[in-house]
């Protein structure tokens, strides 16, 4: 089937007798053109189904008014939050979203930056996979002033403005409480260190302990992709340790659910036997038993903040090189899979 010819202002302007001009301010509901011809313009124009090319105008004006998010993963409840307060920023200030989605992998995430940066997006948000090493797939945007923002996953020296939370305090929170509630063997659960939010986090893991005079074990830290099988095996790592720790730190919420579910299978008990912390507030935090004890950080607020820092180094209000870290704060929420003092 062919495709209908588009119809354009010269189709218009001929059926009409007016110029492309008058027929394209018309649309734009220019001033100078007289109510009764714009209404002749909008009518017919309706009539034959006129689109605006606004790509094609964008393109003129050297904007397309799109914004280009890049995220490891789709499946995570935080993600989904960030994305929110990004669209609803965006949506706001008439931008469109185009996500591209890395996998967690630094290839993906490197075709996604060229996909972006091919599409001409006016700015970018990013958040970076586990084994991303650099930001050289970056530097064409810089080249360009195309503006660059990072969020959660970030590169600590990498420049312009980041938005995260402090990891180290939040892992520091996570720890202590452990030892508050009586734990004294404590191992933690974590990802690629490669990674700011997972190296910050065994930091204040590592703080919290020395703190309260217990001593850092290597040998207590598992190291994995957070997936199921992974969060399978670290549990059946823990449980095989002598003694086995009374207290586990993990750093991501469905890990942690996965390794409650775990221990309680093979009879051990959460948190008489162990306590256990996660981190996110995923949903699933409150769905699991024992309920899990977990670090919330704000994702519709993180989403909104670097949506609003983009948008207004766009718009000339202020610059983003200027800035260089956001942080935005955190919280435990203790339910009850740590709480040994009540058991």
């Amino acid at each position: 089937m062919s495709r209908e010819k588009e119809i354009t202002i010269y189709d218009i302007a001929r059926e009409l007798d007016l110029s492309a001009a008058t027929v394209s301010r018309g649309l734009k509901d220019h001033p100078a053109i007289n109510k009764h011809t714009k209404k002749k313009i909008a009518d017919l124009a309706h009539k034959l189904g006129y689109r605006s090319n606004t790509f094609a105008s964008n393109l003129r004006r050297q904007r397309t008014n799109t914004i280009g998010v890049i995220v490891h993963e789709l499946n995570s409840h935080f993600i989904t939050s960030v994305l929110a307060g990004i669209e609803k920023v965006t949506t706001e200030a008439n931008y469109d979203l185009i996500i591209g989605h890395s996998s967690e992998t630094y290839k993906k995430e490197a075709a996604n930056a060229m996909n972006l940066f091919h599409k001409r997006v006016d700015g970018l948000i990013a958040s970076l996979a586990y084994d991303t090493e650099s930001l050289e797939h970056f530097e064409p945007f810089a080249k360009k002033g195309i503006p660059v923002m990072f969020f959660d996953r970030v590169f600590e020296e990498g420049e312009g403005t980041k938005v995260v939370i402090n990891n180290q305090k939040a892992g520091y929170e996570a720890t202590a409480h452990l030892v508050d509630q009586g734990c004294r063997k404590i191992a933690h659960v974590t990802a690629n260190l490669k990674r700011n939010v997972y190296a910050d986090r065994l930091k204040g893991y590592k703080q919290a302990l020395i703190e309260h005079g217990l001593e850092y074990d290597e040998s207590l830290v598992i190291i994995n992709d957070l997936s199921e099988e992974a969060s399978i095996e670290a549990a059946k790592q823990i449980m095989n340790m002598k003694p086995m720790p009374d207290g586990v730190f993990i750093t991501n919420d469905f890990c942690a659910a996965v390794c409650i579910q775990t221990f309680k299978d093979a009879g051990v008990r959460v948190p008489e036997d162990i306590a256990v912390v996660g981190f996110n507030n995923d949903v699933i935090s409150k769905i699991i038993q024992p309920k899990l004890t977990t670090i919330n950080y704000p994702g519709i607020e993180m989403g909104e903040i670097v949506a609003r820092n983009l948008i207004n180094h766009l718009h000339g209000i202020s610059n983003i090189n200027l800035t260089n870290t956001i942080i935005i704060k955190s919280e435990l929420i203790i339910r009850a899979s740590s709480m040994k003092k009540n058991t």
